[in-house]
């Protein structure tokens, strides 16, 4: 049984990673808005009740991976390791969403040199990442500030602005500069530390078990 549960669990990975490469370069060779759920099942071979398993609408696509990158940083913000500096805990969570063969979409991926052009491209599109933009800032701040009860609200949205604007805007800038793959990455990785440097150095992280 573990053994069918896990093969079905493939073959649904499969599936989303074929609808999102499929979509996404379909939304870059004719547009996006020129793109249906139809145009992306025919390329696919799929059909659009298989689409509709997988994803609501045709910009779900183009966020597929946001979703589980949010979480992943939000759980690993709001549970520092014992002692662990405030520094340490942001470079582990950040440095996770940068993760190579971990999500739906790859930081090293030529996809991600896609997304971030349809983004700066379609207004919709723009409409729905400022969106997500401002509500993982404001989750991951709480969750920061749950974790180490020394920093007040500004402070901890503070930090957490810096560090998602450097990689918003940092990694805009070496998609425009035509870097890709690991170099992309390396800039990323290279502007979280800029942003880094203005770290307070010494909160103390709440103790487990402690109420927050």
């Amino acid at each position: 049984m573990a053994e069918q549960i896990g093969l079905r669990e493939r073959k649904r990975r499969r599936t989303r990673q074929t609808l999102i490469h499929t979509g996404l370069r379909l939304f870059a060779e004719r547009g996006y808005d020129q793109t249906t759920v139809a145009d992306i099942c025919a390329a696919a071979e799929l059909s659009p009740a298989t689409f509709y398993k997988h994803f609501p609408a045709k910009e779900d696509i183009v966020f597929a991976d946001y979703p589980e990158r949010i979480d992943a940083i939000r759980a690993l913000t709001s549970a520092p390791r014992p002692g662990e500096s405030l520094e340490s805990l942001l470079r582990r969570a950040f440095a996770v969403a940068l993760e190579p063969g971990r999500w739906s979409i790859d930081p090293d991926e030529d996809l991600i040199v896609i997304r971030t052009h349809l983004i700066f491209a379609v207004p919709a599109l723009r409409a729905i990442a400022l969106r997500w933009l401002f509500d993982v800032q404001h989750e991951w701040a709480k969750a920061l500030r749950e974790a180490f009860p020394e920093l007040d609200d500004i402070t901890a949205h503070a930090l957490i602005g810096a560090m998602v604007g450097a990689l918003a805007s940092a990694g805009r800038a070496a998609i425009e500069n035509g870097r890709h793959g690991a170099a992309l990455v390396e800039d990323i990785t290279r502007a979280l530390d800029v942003a880094m440097a203005g770290l307070p150095r010494h909160p103390t992280p709440r103790q487990a078990g402690a109420t927050p």
